[in-house]
């Protein structure tokens, strides 16, 4: 980027940078409205946007207006203090309450970071013909993302446009994977939606920048396990750096759909959401009788994940009775009547009749689930309970099996991360329903039913009498 500074008699130009040639000037010369720069480290990403801005705003001047966003301030001060060391050399001038820079020409840029969500919400009023999202995979939800596209207008026919920066982990792994690698993983693709807006993946890799050494790749080999290194370096958005569940495998866990035997023991699990996604899981266990599958094995044959269309982690605001009927819906040719487990927080009373209550009256009955995350005093958690299940008996069968229908839990689960102060527990930033869930039935204890057995169908008074012993401080008229 190269900048007119004019004073009294003089007249000089100033190269403050240039982009590298391939995708570093790709994405600064991208005409598409989204443009989403993404995979290994050391790509030049962050100069890449900061470049961007200043060429919008070279053409555009005093009708250029940006916004730079990062998820946390200590994020965003690295960002900040980058621009300064560029745009100060173009006489721009730079302010840090609040973060913004002005150019000579009256452009303008002001940098933010949205800690919450609704942090977006305070940027509803403003206009912007530039948007920049820096390291978008921090964000767990699409959401405030989302929202933000909402700011880009331009009254003066300025051309607008967001464009976002991440590499392969995170928190929102899963929502960027889906949004912008999923339609075309090679990248360089223009992808339309519904509503005609069109979005863009250029992919880097850490030879783009050759600037960079090969101190700098064996600093990165040094630093992690094989796939995180893969990730980093290849921009490989199908490895999970920092995977809760590494035991997890698709050739392993999830098998076509079959019939399920109709004595099998079945039961449902169930994750309450509703600005967040709620996920209902159907299981069946095993009698052993079937090849390949070990007696007690779990068998997620069915599912229910309520999301926003092309959403990921963003719930569908569903009430309780609504997802009742639904729920019974799917079960309506169920051969047993079928009572659940979930979240014992459902079961919260507050100034009304409880989520459980009002699903029971619906006739969908649950009893609270055993929630204990991770281990203590000797116990087993609940997530060593799903790892044991992945993990597989002694003959190296799994004990627990996944229809590839079922298509969120096996999205999500290989992509949920370590919590970054626990790590004996997931990060909860990320899109961890249909694990929960998942991990409520591991916990249930599971029993067995065998076919010598006689099966009676239960009628949902039977059920509801289970849900009212169980939990006897409701009060049904």
């Amino acid at each position: 980027m190269a900048e007119d500074i004019r004073s009294p008699g003089e007249r000089r130009i100033v190269t403050a940078w240039e982009p590298l040639e391939g995708p570093q000037t790709a994405f600064v010369q991208c005409p598409i409205f989204e443009c989403f720069f993404g995979g290994a480290r050391g790509g030049g990403k962050t100069d890449a946007v900061l470049g961007d801005w200043s060429l919008h705003s070279d053409v555009h001047k005093d009708k250029a207006i940006g916004l730079m966003v990062r998820r946390t301030r200590v994020e965003l001060l690295e960002t900040f203090e980058r621009a300064r060391t560029i745009y100060s050399k173009l006489g721009a001038s730079l302010t840090y309450g609040p973060m913004r820079v002005t150019m000579l020409n009256g452009a303008r840029m002001t940098f933010a970071y949205l800690e919450r969500d609704s942090d977006a919400e305070a940027y509803q009023g403003s206009s912007f013909t530039r948007v920049y999202v820096e390291e978008v995979g921090n964000f767990p939800s699409p959401a405030p993302v989302m929202k933000l596209l909402a700011t880009l207008r331009s009254g003066s026919g300025v051309p607008v446009g967001m464009r976002l920066t991440g590499n392969p982990g995170g928190p929102g792994h899963t929502w960027v994977r889906a949004r912008y690698i999923d339609p075309a993983p090679a990248g360089w693709k223009v992808i339309e939606d519904e509503q005609g807006l069109k979005r863009v993946y250029i992919p880097s890799r850490v030879t783009d920048n050759r600037y960079l050494g090969s101190d700098y790749v064996q600093r990165l080999k040094a630093s992690g396990s094989p796939e995180l290194v893969r990730a980093w370096l290849e921009g490989d958005w199908s490895v999970v750096a920092g995977a809760f569940f590494s035991e997890f495998s698709m050739a392993r866990h999830v098998i076509e759909p079959f019939q399920i035997p109709r004595h099998w023991a079945r039961f449902r699990s169930f994750d309450w959401g509703s600005a967040r996604p709620f996920s209902v899981g159907w299981w069946a266990v095993s009698d052993g009788q079937l090849p390949n599958i070990a007696r007690g094995c779990l068998v997620r044959y069915r599912e229910w994940y309520g999301m926003q269309p092309n959403m990921p982690n963003v719930g569908l605001r569903m009430t309780a009775e609504q997802i009742a009927a639904g729920i019974s819906e799917r079960e309506k040719d169920e051969p047993t009547a079928m009572i659940g487990v979930a979240d014992p927080a459902i079961f919260a009373e507050d100034g009304g009749p409880s989520i459980a209550h009002r699903m029971v009256m619906n006739k969908v009955a649950f009893r609270p689930a055993d929630n204990k995350r991770v281990p203590s005093r000797g116990a087993m958690g609940g997530w060593d309970q799903l790892r044991g299940r992945l993990i597989g008996d002694g003959d190296g069968k799994p004990m627990l099996l996944i229809f590839n229908t079922c298509t969120h839990l096996i999205r999500t689960l290989p992509a949920l991360q370590h919590d970054s102060l626990r790590a004996e527990d997931v990060d909860t930033n990320g899109e961890d329903h249909a694990a929960d869930e998942t991990r409520y039935a591991c916990m249930s204890r599971p029993w067995v039913r065998d076919a010598a057995k006689p099966v009676i169908k239960d009628s949902w008074d039977r059920a509801f009498q289970q849900q009212h012993d169980t939990e006897h401080s409701w009060r049904i008229a």
